[in-house]
């Protein structure tokens, strides 16, 4: 979503952090680049106008301190004014009432409402461990009562039997009395959209909001719309009064510019995005996440977390003890492989690190893209058990076998078989005696320096039992280590001239081995 904004920005900032020095008529120009590039990512000219005007006046009588370069000053406070645009802290939905607590979703139609309805619904049950009740109030879209059962019955989530005939309002409080009768803690209400605002739709929202009495009204909005979508936040607040907004396609290929606007224009909380189509794609959102992924410093928090979600504790525990003894299998490197394309693949796990945002057009270039993992992947389940066991029994007629059966050649057959033997080298190395072997030591020291303690493989905390507060910590250590600067780089990135060999030394904790098992790519020829 923020590619191209981010790109603009981090070049216009790199050009200043690089000069030793910086007068009045600097800042000027690079806040002048600045506002053109939040204008082209269609933010509000309003909200660019006063962001630049924050910006200047911190950035001329700024106090430069002696350890700071000034262009990294600027940064800064670039950063910290992109962080208040967004809305400075994060914001949950509220569930401070007394059960059931309703949460009515409003916006037009086509904007993702019953799938955010169902993603919400989800979220609540498998992280809140609530017991929820949605309730289609849609008479008038064809089957849109029985897509929201459907979605149900997917995420085992309950649902309002469809009663014919009934009015929206009646639905409402139909709802909330079944879901007080049911013991539910939440009731989700999916009203009907329109192509645009009228008034019998505003009216509808009023009488259904007097009806149902609703804790938390989000309005869902496409953010790829643009403009549009904040004049919508804008109109349907006045009528209906909202109290936070969810936006839809955040993994498109849009500008960026209504998500920036929103909060501003609004003042209302942007309370979760929509970041892809699966039930489990759905996240707050973090205003000062969502700032570092502008500014290219990565989100090591939200990449941990998801990790945490992604990643089987005990496989990873299982992977941990084998690698202890040096052991590497195929099969070791397609589950490696596997858990990559989990966490969002390399492009959306690239995205999250500290001064990688610029690394994926060299990637895609270096022909290291996510089809390459499930070539890989194809590669591993042609071959026979004893030959992903010992890579060394493939010879020239089972390498022709596993090409045909793979739909490769000989020569990707080869390329895999040596990135397997570079990371099964590592392997033995970091499970070399001494002390419980390099692994042991390095991940146990991580885990130290961030006050996590013990856990999984003799010293890897384990990721499910990290408070959301520590993962902060880890976000600061990133940055105290010159990770968090654009451009600042990952140790054991050994540059793309000889391609990206060293992808395997970047180390996350409790990811069994490597940065989320990433294996140590081989060069490009």
């Amino acid at each position: 979503m923020f590619e191209n904004l981010q790109d603009r920005l981090g070049s216009i900032l790199n050009g200043l952090t690089g000069r030793g020095a910086l007068s009045e008529a600097d800042v000027s120009a690079a806040l002048r680049e600045v506002r053109r590039a939040l204008l082209e990512a269609d933010v509000a000219l309003d909200v660019v106008r006063s962001f630049t005007d924050r910006v200047r006046e911190k950035a001329v009588g700024a106090e430069i301190l002696k350890s700071i370069k000034p262009g990294q000053m600027v940064v800064k406070i670039v950063h910290d004014e992109l962080i208040e645009m967004l809305g400075g802290e994060g914001v949950g939905i509220d569930l401070h009432a007394a059960a059931p607590v309703v949460v009515m979703m409003v916006g037009l139609q086509g904007s993702g409402k019953t799938t955010t309805s169902a993603k919400i619904a989800h979220r609540l049950s498998t992280r809140e461990k609530k017991k929820v009740l949605m309730a289609s109030l849609d008479t008038r879209r064809p089957a849109a009562q029985e897509q929201l059962r459907q979605l149900g019955a997917q995420a085992n989530i309950d649902t309002l039997p469809i009663i014919s005939g009934q009015s929206p309002t009646d639905i409402a409080a139909r709802a909330v009395q079944a879901a007080r009768l049911g013991g539910h803690d939440v009731v989700i209400l999916d009203t009907a959209g329109r192509t645009h605002i009228d008034e019998p739709l505003m009216i509808e929202m009023a009488d259904i909001k007097k009806r149902s009495n609703p804790h938390e009204i989000l309005l869902v909005a496409d953010s790829l719309t643009g403009q549009d979508a904040v004049n919508l936040a804008r109109s349907f607040d006045e009528r209906v009064g909202i109290t936070g907004l969810v936006l839809t396609r955040m993994d498109g290929d849009g500008r960026g510019g209504a998500a920036l606007s929103m909060r501003a224009v609004t003042g209302k909380p942007i309370k979760l995005i929509g970041v892809g189509e699966k039930m489990s794609e759905l996240e707050e959102f973090h205003p000062r996440r969502i700032a570092d992924r502008i500014l290219g410093m990565g989100d090591i928090v939200s990449l941990v977390e998801r990790a945490a979600e992604n990643i089987d504790a005990e496989k990873a525990a299982a992977m941990a003890a084998k690698m202890a003894k040096g052991k590497f299998d195929l099969d070791d490197l397609a589950d490696q492989l596997r858990q990559m394309q989990k966490m969002g693949g390399m492009g959306g796990i690239m995205g999250m690190m500290p001064g990688m945002a610029g690394m994926k057009d060299k990637m895609a270039a270096a022909g290291l893209d996510d089809k390459l993992f499930g070539r890989q992947i194809a590669i591993i389940q042609s071959m026979t058990k004893a030959e992903r066991t010992n890579p060394d029994l493939l010879k020239h007629s089972r390498k022709k076998r596993i090409a045909a059966g793979s739909g490769t050649d000989a020569a990707a057959i080869n390329k895999l078989l040596k990135m397997h033997r570079q990371m099964a080298d590592m392997m033995k190395m970091m499970g070399g005696k001494g002390k419980g072997g390099m692994m042991k030591q390095m991940m146990g020291g991580l885990a130290g320096k961030m006050g996590l303690g013990g856990g999984m493989g003799g010293g890897m905390p384990d990721l499910s039992n990290i408070d959301p507060r520590q993962l902060e910590a880890l976000q600061k250590q990133a940055e105290a280590a010159g990770l968090g600067k654009p451009g600042g780089g990952m140790p054991g990135l050994s540059g793309m001239p000889g391609g990206l060999s060293g992808l395997g030394g970047a180390k996350l904790p409790g990811l069994g081995g490597g940065f989320p098992g990433l294996p140590g790519l081989p060069k490009k020829k």
